[in-house]
């Protein structure tokens, strides 16, 4: 199969890469870069496990084409932190151990900061929606919560 050429831009940087005309977003930035921090929970939208932003929108990247991007800006789990300086969200994820496995952790840390983006000051119900197309099998949902509200209360205070 022909691989077609896509230029974009990926967490800042501008990124090249060659991909076949049916591959997954994911498996681009997983197989063809090396970007691992997205997982594969589902591959059919459903878990939110590979969430990225997509120009400026939550993404599951498992539905969408590597093809799709050329021009785009996606910003992915792996630039969320500073270098080694992890970004407040991913260090309060660590202190309150709102993680257990890990698997959809990076799908919810990109979610939780595009809201935090947006709204700096959700309500429990805020996170709660706007997290929902992000399933997590092991912790439940309550320290997740608490971590984004502690999160986005450290954030405000900055």
């Amino acid at each position: 199969m022909k691989t077609i050429p896509v230029e974009t831009t990926i967490n800042g940087d501008s990124t090249e890469f060659l991909c076949h005309a049916d591959e997954s977003l994911l498996d681009v930035l997983r197989d063809r870069l090396g970007m691992t921090g997205s997982k594969e929970g589902c591959g059919t939208g459903d878990c939110g496990a590979c969430s990225v932003m997509l120009n400026g929108r939550v993404v599951c990247s498992c539905l969408v084409l590597g093809v799709e991007t050329q021009g785009a800006e996606i910003e992915t789990i792996e630039g969320m932190a500073n270098g080694e300086e992890l970004h407040p969200l991913q260090r309060v994820f660590l202190e309150e151990a709102a993680l257990q496995c890990g698997v959809c952790t990076p799908g919810i840390l990109v979610a939780a900061k595009a809201l935090l983006e947006k709204n700096p000051d959700p309500t429990d119900t805020e996170v709660r929606y706007w997290l929902a197309g992000n399933l997590c099998r092991c912790t439940g949902y309550d320290k997740i919560i608490k971590a984004v509200q502690t999160a986005a209360a450290e954030m405000r205070s900055a």
